[in-house]
């Protein structure tokens, strides 16, 4: 029964019953969902409400009364406060049941499509120590846990670690991250111990003063490393400090790179890493091709599972070697590269200039001669006058940002029919919203979910869509 707990509702013995998106659970309470962090199907819980809406309410786990047989423990000591690894309860078998349902359920009940073949979820090989990238923030005002509202020292109060959920200014302190190999770890404790003990200080995420901002940890699947330490303003003794430190500690290290940002926030747009140490670039080789990683470049995070998504597109592509292919959202031109083996030409549109830079420069480090890329936005550039400068496509690829794709570039689709589209999405929601508006001229012939990021909700989807005429 309903009852009150200061000024919020909690709910008791309510049951999990399903996964919902954005890794949260299902629960329903009065004829409404009840959406809970952190619980599995099977969970019998006590829930507080921290949010009421007209259809649902949004809550909180403040007792388990009767775990799930589902339930497993969870490997992380940040399990619960960390907004990353939400299904670590969860056992990997059942996250990709899960994860396969979600698409089919965004595909079917959401998006009214009829699908007419669905492919078996692919696992990922590895399920730690998966990303290729992490990004550690530093506050000199780190969450406090319970028994730490009054610590000895100002240095106590610093930490490096990851964001709190819904808490842009307050970080806490990780002691270790799994999803990533070392020495990450490594690198991030040494980094955040030499900057206390030679009063370093750490960045104050509200009044925008301090020092060092964040540590960006890239790294390849032969283990090469880059490193790139972001601070607030120019310090050269503090800067030189801390840089041939991390040099002489980890001299193994391909590239070491910091980035002067005095802005309001992380993003590093429109700065300039500078080189300190080594290599310009890291490379990464995914089935014979080799692409330059750069600081700032966008690559997919999990670099094993990308090699198994771009296969799966070229085979979903079903290439003879005679087509022409556009490549929109191409990014640094990894899809349109891995296909331009098997295609007369590969024409690819995107909007970052930047990773437009870094496309080219992989065909050239590859020999590739028969793929170009153009930087802009995909609704302006795809005209008639490139179609008629590029040909028109046999084969259209399109891998969008989560939140899709624009309906100008849906209607310039249906312009110029092509036989084939690969839709490759992170977002099974907005994929299946964009395949209905192509519904009336192409079927989904088929759909192949991959799972790129374990003990998370994210979940890769490829729709082959073929045409009707």
């Amino acid at each position: 029964m309903p009852k009150k707990h200061k000024t919020r509702q909690i709910i008791e013995n309510i049951e999990i019953i399903d996964v919902a998106a954005e890794g949260k659970a299902i629960a329903h309470v009065n004829n409404k969902v009840l959406f809970v962090p952190f619980v599995v199907p099977g969970d019998i819980v006590d829930v507080i409400v921290i949010k009421k809406n007209k259809n649902y309410f949004e809550g909180k786990v403040v007792k388990i009364v009767k775990p799930s047989e589902l339930r497993i423990d969870p490997f992380c000591s940040h399990f619960g406060l960390c907004g990353g690894c939400k299904w670590q309860n969860l056992p990997y078998e059942k996250q990709l049941f899960y994860k396969q349902k979600q698409v089919t359920d965004q595909f079917e009940r959401i998006g009214k499509i009829k699908i007419e073949k669905v492919l078996p979820i692919i696992s990922s090989q590895n399920i730690t120590n998966y990303r290729n990238k992490l990004e550690f923030t530093f506050s000199n005002k780190r969450w406090l846990f319970d028994g730490e509202s009054e610590l000895p020292n100002p240095t106590d109060y610093w930490g490096a670690g990851f964001h709190i959920p819904c808490r842009f200014d307050k970080v806490f302190q990780v002691e270790k991250c799994y999803l990533q190999a070392e020495p990450s770890n490594e690198i991030r404790k040494d980094v955040y111990e030499f900057c206390i003990q030679n009063q370093i200080p750490f960045f104050d995420l509200k009044l925008h003063t301090g020092y060092i901002r964040n540590l960006i940890i890239r790294n390849t699947i032969d283990g090469q490393v880059m490193v790139i330490i972001c601070l607030f303003n120019e310090n050269s003794q503090w800067q030189e400090k801390l840089l041939s430190h991390i040099s002489e500690k980890f001299p193994n290290l391909k590239s070491i790179y910091y980035a002067i940002n005095p802005k309001l926030n992380d993003s590093l747009d429109g700065i300039t890493p500078v080189l300190y140490k080594g290599e310009s670039y890291l490379v990464e080789k995914l089935n014979g091709l080799k692409f330059k990683i750069s600081p700032k470049s966008f690559f997919q995070t999990n670099s094993i599972q990308a090699g198994v998504l771009y296969n799966k597109v070229l085979e979903f592509a079903g290439l003879t070697g005679t087509e022409t292919v556009y490549d929109l959202y191409s990014g640094t031109g990894t899809i349109g590269l891995f296909l331009a083996k098997n295609a007369k030409k590969v024409a690819g549109i995107e909007f970052i200039k930047d990773a437009v830079l870094d496309a080219c420069k992989n065909a050239e480090l590859n020999g590739i001669k028969n793929a170009i890329f153009f930087a802009g936005d995909i609704k302006n550039i795809l005209n008639d006058a490139f179609i008629l400068q590029n040909g028109k496509p046999d084969v259209v690829i399109i891998d969008p940002p989560r939140s899709g794709i624009y309906k100008d570039v849906i209607k310039t689709i249906l312009k110029i029919k092509p036989q084939k589209i690969v839709y490759v999405s992170c977002n099974p929601a907005t994929q299946a919203r964009d395949i209905e508006l192509l519904n009336n001229d192409y079927k989904v012939a088929k759909i192949q979910p991959i799972d790129m990021f374990p003990h998370t909700h994210h979940i890769e989807n490829i729709a082959l869509l073929l045409s009707r005429y």
